[in-house]
């Protein structure tokens, strides 16, 4: 077993080299450019929902109250009439990057200590890179790509865009476990 305390600087480490992989990803031409189209008539599908002054959030498009609701006709209209969709509201405004940087690289430092953890856990000091490299490299892939699955199974977001998501994971799994193997402490 090695002790978190003797694993902050893999921790640190890899969690400022998967903040630069990640910025690097989304700021380039890369794969996630498609991944949010513009909506059809996008200035008349705007001026239609203004006037509701709909709060931030997530919210069904039709939505029943209960399960048995679900299965009225004027509901099953709904469905069938459409459109259908989930959709998140974000708050009017410029979107606050530097808010959303902050969140996300300390995203990244709890998925890098969640991977200390289990690592040290399991692995004394002095283990081989190899075997120290494949714990928090597993480990961080399930961190940052296992759990978005759920959103194409049960909402249908786009399976391109949680394969995409998975592709990011995978880099910085590699990433999270080259960080940790390499600096492992002796």
């Amino acid at each position: 077993m090695t002790g978190i305390a003797a694993l902050w600087i893999p921790i640190c480490v890899a969690a400022v080299i998967v903040f630069i992989a990640s910025s690097i990803i989304h700021m380039g031409p890369f794969w996630h450019r498609s991944e949010c189209p513009k909506v059809p008539n996008e200035d008349k599908v705007m001026d239609a929902l203004r006037p509701f002054a709909i709060p931030p959030g997530d919210y069904m498009l039709p939505r029943a109250d209960n399960h048995a609701a679900m299965k009225s006709p004027e509901f099953m209209e709904k469905i069938k009439r459409g459109p259908v969709m989930i959709m998140t509201v974000l708050p009017n405004g410029p979107i606050a990057m530097g808010k959303c940087l902050t969140q996300w690289f300390l995203y990244i430092v709890v998925v890098s200590i969640l991977a200390a953890y289990v690592t040290g856990h399991t692995l004394a000091p002095g283990t081989e890179y190899l075997t120290v490299f494949r714990f928090a490299c597993t480990t961080a892939f399930i961190g940052y790509a296992v759990a978005l699955w759920q959103m194409s199974i049960w909402y249908q977001r786009s399976w391109s865009t949680t394969l995409k998501a998975t592709l990011d994971g995978v880099i910085y799994g590699l990433l999270t476990g080259g960080a940790f193997g390499w600096l492992w402490p002796a």
